[in-house]
């Protein structure tokens, strides 16, 4: 097979990258400057690990608990059937009493069920404890290093820690809002097709400070007057859903960076 010009493989990228990354380093050339995890986002970095932990934890719960019911005794899926999962889970939570003997039953598979399904639902609740637990504290962060945050249409406590994990203790690190909205993959890329030039959306960058944004578009989408009024102006004029969501993610990490960034100070006169 004939390689193209300038074509690696992935043994061959690595150590020269990692050699090129060095040397720029070396001579200055490199003046990216790494995040900190020495401040209240890095506390949060670590609350919100926990919590998606917990929270995968009990999707995982769940489903099991439901697939036991699945191969369950016809007559106990008859009487748990119609009810929500909050009704569910507390239902099943009770279906055995840990005060009883059962020693003479074990080997009864109604009964063991009975048992996979009550641990299984208190297993859900112990985590779903946990979760409240670590929104709490994840909210109070918020509100106490950047409730500004807060304050803007479409941003919940949950989407602020995302973005701010994203920043990191250090926003002066990030030079302009251009190269914040490169980092969360929302920065436009030009496209050519014969004589038609247009734009589309970044690929790379984070992508859970992307999702971020577009739960944000979407949020100001459904309750929002001014996004709700551009998206009808630019669908007048001929763009696609696609592209005015894409704009309107590129405006709201305009917006978070401006909330988020270092006040300079003003140089003496």
């Amino acid at each position: 097979m004939v390689r193209p010009s300038g074509w690696r493989s992935l043994t061959e990228a690595d150590p020269l990258d990692a050699e090129n990354a060095a040397r720029a380093v070396l001579s200055g050339r490199a003046r990216a400057q790494a995040k900190t995890g020495d401040g209240p986002v890095e506390i949060a970095r670590m609350y919100k690990l926990a919590k998606d932990s917990a929270v995968k934890a009990r999707t995982q719960a769940i489903n099991q608990l439901k697939a036991v019911l699945i191969r369950a005794d016809p007559q106990l899926r008859e009487e748990l059937a119609g009810l929500g999962d909050a009704e569910l889970i507390r239902t099943c939570a009770g279906l055995v009493d840990d005060s009883l003997n059962h020693e003479a039953d074990e080997g009864a598979v109604l009964h063991v069920t009975h048992v996979t399904l009550a641990l299984l639902a208190r297993r859900i609740g112990q985590l779903s404890e946990e979760i409240q637990d670590l929104e709490g504290r994840l909210t109070r962060l918020v509100e106490r290093h950047a409730p500004q945050l807060l304050e803007v249409v479409g941003i919940g406590p949950d989407t602020a820690v995302t973005l701010l994990i994203t920043i990191g203790d250090n926003p002066e690190r990030l030079g302009s809002e251009a190269s914040f909205a490169a980092l969360c993959g929302v920065s436009p890329v030009e496209r050519f097709s014969g004589s038609r030039q247009y734009r589309r959306l970044n690929r790379g960058g984070d992508r859970q400070a992307h999702a971020a944004l577009h739960r944000i578009v979407q949020t100001r989408l459904r309750v929002d007057p001014c996004t709700q009024e551009y998206y009808e102006r630019r669908s007048k004029e001929g763009k696609i859903r696609r592209e005015i969501v894409r704009s309107l993610k590129r405006y709201a990490a305009r917006e978070v960076y401006h909330l988020v960034k270092p006040v300079q100070s003003q140089p003496p006169l």
